[in-house]
């Protein structure tokens, strides 16, 4: 039982003596990973930045089209989910009142 106590005391100021200990070695190489990913995204981000400007260009002349779109629509639980034809054409079909009433009891279909 006393050799099980010297080890635990033994151990436990172990760990917090190597940590005092700095490794120029690791924090050398961090900085240089840290670089080197830092490097690594801004060439990407100068890559990708014209196009995404393209789509934000594209975005701002599609804004009004899309609200209009969702004004006429009204709310998308409105409709069946869309259906698409063997000749490519997707349909959206507006649900009849009946089927847009609550269902009683507070039950829904799923």
């Amino acid at each position: 039982m006393k050799k099980l106590l010297v080890i635990l005391a033994l151990s436990v100021p172990l760990p917090a003596l190597a940590q005092d200990a700095p490794n120029t070695e690791v924090e050398e190489g961090l900085t240089l990973l840290e670089r080197g990913a830092q490097m690594l995204f801004q060439g990407m981000m100068s890559e990708m930045e014209p196009t995404l400007q393209d789509m934000a260009d594209a975005f701002a002349e599609a804004e009004p089209m899309l609200r209009d779109m969702l004004a006429m629509m009204d709310d998308l639980t409105n409709y069946h989910p869309p259906e698409i034809m063997p000749n490519g054409d997707i349909i959206l079909r507006r649900k009849t009142p009946a089927e847009m009433a609550p269902v009683p009891d507070g039950e829904i279909e799923l």
